[in-house]
């Protein structure tokens, strides 16, 4: 990595970027953010990165999720505070049931842009450039809104530290302190099947606290009762702005990407010699890599040499996304290439992207039951095959949308529009994240330690 810099992507091929009319305006923009303070720090991502080589390890699991494209118009304290109790409550489900520590990284503070699969789209024979997400252009459907403006880029580095902000807030000063683990709810999922076993979950977790307290251990002198570690990701599909914020850490004076804890490469822009991988490369921090029913055997072996030539535990995780009628035809050979040449990643299943329909009214949605496929069948193939399925990656909300269909929420193809309020793509409302919890919960406990987990120097 001696020619790396972080501009060398420049040089290679790129897909899904937006075409800038003005590039002065745009090199403006790039050149403001690279005066702007970090958004995270890279103590913050090797911290992040040692507790996903105990995912690696089988000792623990990975709790990853958010929205699908984060807007600029829904940034509110209570949209972030609704988030993230909803996510405390799956991470509080999971750690309980499956008696592991629970790795939690939000799809939040940063992600901003979607891929798309067309440049255009097309509506009452209007033809514009796609809506690639807020850090971009706008969802309105006029011609000026779709013009990508790079201001943009600045407003959603605002947006991204006010939210992380009110995120540090949360994590560290009280507000995830379990004695509050009732205080969690959101109302509306009162009514829900799930809510009566989650209280139970809660009382358990009051009556261990309890007698931690009569043994003198208490939220004022423990400090993993008042508070929880919390990470942000987001794809890095925007490199201008990924590479303003890439700083050498003043410490081992290595780079790292400083827009979030950990970036993914997304499953479209994952070629091995193209320009996200080769910015994903010299960046120090934990990556993800989306792996779609395209990716060849010979292209993993390939992204794995180029971005962990070393097999640092904890730097690799491998997000699954095939959809619940493929996972059997793509998730074993993935896992036999992996395991063969004997390299160390974190498997994390996305059974949102491959499970997408179109609903008889219209609208996009995801059927729960296939999410809930799909995330029994990455247990299962792992399972067989003696890997550790170590985590879930998911597009939820702690809102009450109606996106999704299915779920004990009850939602139908005829109830979507009742609440359908995603940019992008449709994702879990609060009560079928709970309930996806409870299942993963299961599937997590019932597994064996992997049978052979080889971590880089030991």
């Amino acid at each position: 990595m001696t020619n790396w810099t972080p501009n060398s992507w420049r040089d290679k091929p790129i897909s899904q970027v937006p075409a800038y009319p003005d590039a002065a305006a745009l090199a403006e923009a790039e050149r403001q953010l690279g005066t702007f303070p970090p958004l995270v720090f890279a103590g913050e991502a090797r911290d992040l990165k040692s507790k996903l080589a105990s995912v690696a390890r089988g000792d623990a699991f990975l709790l990853q999720g958010g929205d699908c494209a984060e807007s600029f118009a829904e940034h509110g304290a209570d949209h972030i505070r609704d988030f993230f109790r909803v996510f405390l409550q799956m991470a509080v489900v999971l750690t309980h049931g499956a008696s592991k520590p629970v790795v939690k990284v939000g799809r939040v503070a940063g992600q901003f842009a979607k891929p798309r699969s067309a440049d255009t789209e097309t509506i009452d024979g209007i033809e514009l450039p796609s809506y690639r997400g807020d850090i971009i252009n706008s969802i309105e459907f006029t011609e000026g809104a779709r013009v990508p403006d790079p201001d943009r880029m600045l407003q959603a580095y605002r947006q991204s530290a006010a939210t992380l902000n009110l995120l540090r807030a949360f994590s560290m000063g009280g507000y995830a302190e379990l004695t509050r683990i009732h205080e969690w709810t959101v109302g509306f999922m009162k009514g829900s099947n799930w809510y009566p076993r989650y209280e139970e979950v809660a009382r358990k977790i009051d009556d261990a606290i309890t007698f931690m307290a009569a043994l003198g251990l208490n939220p004022d002198n423990t400090p993993a009762l008042r508070q929880t570690s919390f990470f942000t990701s987001h794809e890095a599909l925007l490199l201008g702005y990924e590479e303003a914020l890439t700083r050498r850490d003043s410490i081992t004076n290595d780079w790292y990407a400083t827009s979030g804890h950990m970036l993914w490469i997304g499953d479209r822009t994952r070629q091995p010699d193209a320009a996200h991988v080769e910015y994903f490369a010299g960046i120090k921090n934990p990556i993800g890599i989306k792996c779609g029913p395209t990716l060849s055997s010979d292209d993993l072996l390939r992204l794995l040499d180029r971005l962990n030539p070393t097999d640092e535990a904890g730097r690799i995780t491998l997000i699954a996304r095939f959809g619940s009628d493929k996972v059997h035809d793509h998730l074993p050979r993935l896992i036999e290439t992996v395991q063969r040449a004997g390299r160390t990643v974190v498997w994390c299943s996305d059974p949102m992207h491959g499970n997408t329909i179109k609903a008889s009214t219209g609208y996009k949605t995801r059927p729960f039951e296939r999410v809930l496929s799909e995330v029994k069948s990455f247990f299962e193939i792992h399972r067989d095959m003696g890997t550790y399925a170590g985590g879930v990656h998911i597009e939820m909300t702690g809102d009450d949308v109606t996106e999704c269909v299915g779920g004990v929420s009850a939602v139908t193809e005829a109830s979507l529009s009742d609440r359908y309020h995603t940019y992008c793509d449709p994702r879990l409302n609060a009560s079928q994240a709970l309930e996806l919890a409870f299942l993963v919960a299961e599937e997590v406990h019932a597994q064996k330690p992997p049978r052979e987990t080889r971590i880089a120097g030991e």
